[in-house]
């Protein structure tokens, strides 16, 4: 399967809100939007992210279909990774790719990364692409409701570099 990455088209977004209301992706997730449900919302959120000179975002595609999107977000030096990919397409290598290829356009390290503690898809994404685990934090999942424990990974800059 070939993945890519483009720029965001308006047209990805109604993918990506349906992606977003998915409740075993939004469980996973754990650290969601209030309301996932709430288009203005959504549509507000982002504008914000394809409007924001900080803010570097990309649609996956997997052999041309959208199936989900990648980002890197943040103040320089504290700048972590997220990525979302349609539950469809978990376990097949898409997010890895995915990441890798966001990592190559976006070469500045270190990078962050959080995942819920529990999220062994997310953490192994993660590690394959060369984050790893520097500390263990809590915080309130809005799609679980609850305070859960998260994992803070980090990529830092090669040695050799």
């Amino acid at each position: 399967m070939e993945v890519v990455l483009r720029e965001v088209h308006d047209s990805d977004l109604p993918v990506f809100f349906r992606q977003t209301n998915d409740p075993e992706a939004l469980r996973m997730a754990a650290f969601t939007a209030k309301d996932p449900a709430d288009r203005d919302a959504f549509d507000a959120h982002w504008g914000r992210i394809r409007s924001s000179s900080g803010v570097t975002v990309r649609t996956v595609l997997a052999d041309g279909d959208v199936v989900g999107s990648a980002a890197v977000y943040g103040e320089p030096g504290e700048r972590e990774v997220t990525y979302w990919i349609d539950r469809a397409y978990w376990g097949r290598g898409i997010a890895t790719a995915a990441l890798r290829a966001l990592l190559t356009d976006v070469p500045e390290r270190p990078l962050y990364a959080r995942a819920a503690a529990d999220n062994a898809g997310s953490l192994r994404v993660l590690e394959k692409c060369g984050f790893r685990v520097t500390a263990r934090a809590r915080g309130f999942a809005q799609a679980r409701g609850e305070e859960i424990d998260e994992f803070v990974l980090a990529l830092a800059p090669d040695p050799a570099s």
